[in-house]
């Protein structure tokens, strides 16, 4: 696969080194708003830096992944759509529905393979979870607790143009509950606070925030995220069912536990996502690449990223009313 990569920030250097990780994927080409950027990582991976335009008339060009500014994902996904290039999209296509919902209709008019950036699906842990839940281990699950913590908030800035936590940050854990449950969730109830950082609650998003989910059957699911958490990038799952429990625990750099007279001490957790998650990224392409070649949907899909949406919108509603929110049939 011949793949150009649109964005030369902080996640795109990311995508670029599990690009180059892969034996399979050649870095074709980068593209960024920022020239100097694309530049510079163009060269880092032996590639070239080319303007947006560019990547979508190149017919050698077998796919596009899309790292680049969120208001900008839809229109290049609809793009990429057009000209026949697979494409792998970070989070969110857009921050709100009805702009999702075009880009989806786009995708059904020129349909190509299209993942979603929801890379924990990829997890190693978490997919050893998912496995775990599906083969029955712990009987009929009936309730999932979910912790994302980041290790400190961004800056008020940030908040505007990232859509607020439950869109930014919350959307990768109610992406989770959605595979993790796999039925229905019916209705939505959210709490927040700005207890971290002032500014950001003067930005008028929160920093610390718990909702809980409800499924048709009743299954429960609780998450928890907060902006700040002094011991490193907080991930853990729990899974409860009718025959056990499965939990899901952060990963440190050796997972070392010392024991002595005092006690027991382990490492921290990694610091963030880019350390945390890095092998979740490389799964994460080379299951978009075995799915183009297979002709079959990925992991985590377009559609999935409208689902995660509609419950973060939910949940920002609960928050904005101070009640549940029911939902429709859609999972």
């Amino acid at each position: 696969m011949k793949l150009a990569l649109i964005g030369a920030g902080r996640i795109g250097k990311v995508h670029a080194q599990a690009i180059h990780s892969h034996p399979n994927v050649t870095l074709a080409a980068v593209a960024d708003f920022h020239q100097p950027a694309a530049e510079a990582l163009a060269e880092q991976y032996a590639s070239r830096a080319v303007s947006v335009d560019d990547i979508f008339a190149d017919d050698t060009i077998d796919a596009v992944l899309i790292a680049s500014s969120t208001p900008t994902h839809a229109e290049y996904l609809e793009r990429a759509a057009r000209a026949g290039k697979a494409i792998l999209c970070e989070k969110p296509i857009a921050l709100d529905l009805a702009r999702t919902r075009d880009a989806l209709q786009v995708l059904s008019e020129h349909p190509v393979t299209c993942a979603l950036g929801f890379n924990r699906r990829h997890d190693p842990q978490f997919a050893a979870l998912k496995r775990a839940i599906t083969q029955g281990r712990i009987g009929a699950l009936e309730t999932l607790t979910i912790i994302s913590r980041d290790p400190s908030p961004p800056p008020a800035e940030y908040v505007g143009d990232s859509g607020g936590l439950f869109r930014d940050m919350m959307i990768h854990d109610l992406d989770m509950a959605r595979w993790l449950l796999d039925e229905p969730i019916e209705s939505v109830f959210a709490v927040g606070s700005s207890i971290i950082d002032p500014a950001i609650g003067e930005a008028g998003d929160v920093d610390t925030a718990m909702v809980t989910l409800t499924t048709a059957s009743g299954k429960l699911c609780q998450i928890s995220n907060s902006r700040r958490a002094s011991y490193g990038y907080d991930q853990r799952i729990e899974a409860f069912g009718s025959q056990g429990m499965l939990q899901a625990q952060n990963e440190s750099d050796t997972r070392l536990r010392f024991t002595g007279e005092a006690g027991q001490v382990e490492e921290k957790p990694k610091w963030f996502f880019l350390e945390r998650y890095a092998e979740a990224y490389r799964f994460e392409i080379g299951d978009f690449v075995d799915a183009w070649r297979e002709k079959r949907a990925p992991l985590a899909g377009a559609q999935d990223g409208l689902e995660a949406l509609r419950l973060a919108d939910a949940a920002e509603r609960s928050l904005r009313e101070g009640r549940k929110i029911l939902l429709d049939a859609s999972v």
